[in-house]
């Protein structure tokens, strides 16, 4: 088993872009779907990801804030988060994390109406590299 930091996993981190968000549904299952980091690559446990507030993504966190977030990197790189999510929606918190890619999706930007920042704050990272495995509690 390796003992890597969450400093190691974050290097390790630094180029995905795309994770598998993960929720409990009203019926209790599952559900996963692809979000992107929008270039906020920068891991220190925290993760954010912009939705409208209409989307089962964001109903599912407000009615169950415990979730997962699957990372695929380079070099047979696997990481999966648990932890709990909360919905912000500030303007200043959206300015925060907001890059021109947005654009396309948000097309009022930060005054986009129904913009919902999802924050997904990690509890627990596993992770795999091909021959290396372990955990850090964050």
């Amino acid at each position: 088993m390796a003992d890597k930091s969450l400093a190691d996993i974050a290097k390790d981190m630094r180029h995905i872009d795309i994770a598998i968000l993960s929720t409990v549904t009203s019926g209790g299952a599952i559900a996963g779907r692809p979000m992107s980091n929008n270039k906020d690559v920068d891991y220190d446990g925290d993760a954010y990801f912009f939705t409208d507030a209409s989307t089962d993504v964001a109903n599912e966190i407000a009615a169950n804030p415990q979730v997962g977030l699957g990372y695929q990197g380079k070099h047979g790189l696997y990481i999966a988060v648990s932890g709990a999510a909360d919905l912000i929606r500030d303007k200043a918190a959206f300015a925060d994390h907001w890059n021109s890619d947005l654009d396309k999706w948000f097309d009022q930007g930060v005054d986009t109406p129904g913009l919902t920042l999802i924050h997904v704050k990690a509890k627990e990272l596993k992770y795999w590299d091909g021959k290396d495995y372990g955990e850090v509690h964050v």
